[in-house]
């Protein structure tokens, strides 16, 4: 048989590209489903010839080491935008680690104490120590050959486009651009957003403002118009038996006939938090800001405002906490409105060391609100026995 310049599969050019997409697509899905949902947070258990199907994938196609990449994963989330995050744009910007995503990783993953602290866990087989884990490389070795034989000329194209796509995607566009551009349902300390619906593509790992919201969850997508591709895989693999799930993320049970705090009601509120306070700064934070513009004529209240009052204290710039310190010190209304949910957050505190106490403190909490005079604060307050266990 004579070699052709096209490899041994001569295809037309939609065909190397459709071949691309699915190598490149088979890949993210094995780090999405395996690397991080199985392996990292353990929310996905994934059948054990399956896990093995894509720990061979990924060190095929991308040199990937389970126990390397779960540990600075895992180390991002315990250092979240904070020193030590292995690949933060609040610590090193976003142009290097979107365009130096990679080097940011392999400095992490060549960090035998970052391993200890944060590798547990991970596959310790006769394969993983004298194949994948021994020789990372020797994986893309062999995937480039088998490129350059099944389609010749063309698969150089094939292999630069496959090779440069987990950097880019997952360490540059993943670690980068959703933790500076998007949009955030749940505030926290991480500058984490979601990049839907740019990126669908990515196996759901655009959602990761929701991910790191509930990191164990293994689904990704929380509200209702959100797709996670990754959840699809998992509830086919579960229906064919391959998969089992763990942990979702809780979704707020609301019973508009409960009218009456009782030691369900802490429960609720305490299993939905995020969801509590994200629908604080929507019917408390936003109204208010908004009435108190209408009351105070345009201009007097800066639309950054709602804003301001809504982000995490500790993602604020100095800029920014001298204007929120402003807005809190010249509208009173503001500040209690801020005050009333920081009271509210504490209660998290009081629930699972004390509940009757927690209850105690949330009868009076809501009291105290349905009193302050603040409508939006009343009306949520009210709203609140409505939260029974799902």
């Amino acid at each position: 048989m004579v070699f052709s310049p096209y490899g041994f599969l001569e295809l037309p050019w939609w065909g190397c590209a459709l071949v691309t997409f699915l190598t490149i697509e088979t890949m993210f899905l094995g780090v999405t489903l395996y690397l991080h949902r199985d392996q990292a947070h353990g929310g996905l258990i994934l059948h054990p010839a399956l896990r093995h199907v894509f720990r061979f994938w990924l060190w095929f196609s991308s040199g990937a080491v389970t126990r390397e990449w779960v540990a600075v994963h895992r180390a991002h989330h315990a250092r979240a935008d904070r020193e030590g995050d292995p690949h933060s744009p609040v610590i090193f910007g976003l142009r290097r680690v979107l365009f130096e995503g990679y080097e940011l990783y392999r400095a992490a993953a060549n960090d035998p104490q970052l391993l200890r602290n944060f590798g547990r866990g991970t596959p310790d087989d006769w394969l993983e120590r004298h194949i994948y884990s021994a020789h990372p490389y020797t994986g893309i070795v062999l995937f480039v050959s088998a490129n350059l034989l099944l389609f010749g000329v063309p698969g150089i194209i094939m292999i630069a486009v496959h090779l440069a796509a987990h950097p880019f995607f997952a360490g540059g566009v993943i670690n980068g651009l959703a933790h500076a551009v998007g949009y955030r349902s749940f505030e926290m300390p991480s500058t984490a957003t979601n990049l839907m619906p740019w990126a669908l593509l990515l196996g759901g790992e655009e959602l990761h403002n929701n991910h790191h919201a509930f990191p164990r969850s293994a689904c990704f997508a929380v509200q209702r118009w959100e797709v996670d591709i990754g959840w699809l895989w998992v509830r086919l693999f579960r229906a064919l038996g391959l998969a089992q799930v763990r942990w979702l993320a809780p979704r707020p049970h609301l019973e508009r006939r409960r009218h009456e705090l009782d030691a369900d009601t802490v429960a609720a509120l305490f299993t939905n938090r995020m969801h509590v306070l994200r629908a604080y700064a929507r019917r408390v934070v936003v109204p208010v800001c908004r009435e108190l513009a209408r009351n105070e004529g345009r201009g007097t209240l800066p639309s950054s405002a709602p804003r301001l009052l809504v982000r995490h204290p500790t993602l604020l710039a100095d800029e920014g906490r001298r204007k929120l310190r402003e807005l809190l010190e010249e509208h009173e209304v503001l500040r209690r409105v801020v005050e009333y949910r920081d009271s509210l957050q504490q209660l998290w505190n009081e629930t699972a060391a004390n509940p009757a106490r927690a209850l105690a403190a949330l009868r009076d909490w809501c009291g105290r609100a349905e009193a302050s005079g603040i409508a939006a604060l009343g009306d949520f307050a009210r709203g609140l026995a409505a939260y029974a266990p799902s």
